[in-house]
């Protein structure tokens, strides 16, 4: 976490007086939020619109006022389920999608995305399953996101979806034995080799704007 404090500091330092152009360098597709002409089609085709802190259009407008804290904190980016409305609708076509993930992942790279957010807290979990074996272990994916609050809160999420539970064990899309050993893919070596790859072209990427 300090490095992560750290790594903040380092680029609010740089780029205190433009958090466009620190967006524009460090999030991807961030060059396109200055093409934004505030018309709301985004803000009216989303499908979360009622139940959004700020909308894509006031993310946009934000990030050109210099509010920096006020959107890297928000959880309104997480809130996204790229169902791409705002994609197809806008008159500019701007990558909003891709903008609001973006904006996500650099919030979360900075360490200052919120705390205990719904979306980030799966985004991790599903994450950290998958990248083990190359695929997802869904009954431990599923244990980890009920029992990421702690023991009981566990038990009682998981009581409260046993039928569920039981309605996928009798059609043999959950088995038991998954907690031991899941399905996975062959070449896993392989797969941590292209993570670790590509990992090494994202931070080449981010130091060329150092």
């Amino acid at each position: 976490m300090g490095n992560m404090t750290e790594l903040n500091e380092q680029a609010l330092a740089k780029y205190r007086n433009s958090f466009l152009h620190e967006v524009e360098e460090r999030v991807e597709e961030g060059d396109w939020v200055k093409m934004c002409m505030q018309c709301g089609v985004c803000a009216g085709s989303c499908t979360f619109g009622p139940h959004w802190e700020h909308s894509p259009q006031k993310i946009f407008m934000m990030i050109r006022a210099g509010k920096r804290e006020e959107v890297l904190r928000s959880d309104s980016m997480w809130m996204c389920t790229s169902c791409y409305n705002c994609v197809v609708r806008c008159p500019r076509k701007l990558p909003i999608t891709q903008i609001m993930h973006g904006l996500a992942q650099y919030a979360h790279r900075l360490g200052v995305a919120p705390k205990m957010q719904p979306t980030r807290d799966l985004s991790l979990i599903f994450w950290n399953n998958c990248i083990k074996t190359g695929r997802v272990n869904e009954l431990r994916f599923t244990l980890s996101l009920y029992f990421k609050d702690g023991l009981m809160a566990g038990i009682r999420q998981a009581l409260s979806m046993q039928s569920i539970a039981l309605a996928l064990l009798m059609a043999k899309r959950l088995n038991p034995l998954e907690f031991f050993k899941g399905h996975e893919c062959k070449d896993k070596a392989g797969i941590h080799r292209m993570l670790k790859k590509a990992q090494e072209i994202e931070s080449r990427r981010q130091g060329a704007h150092k």
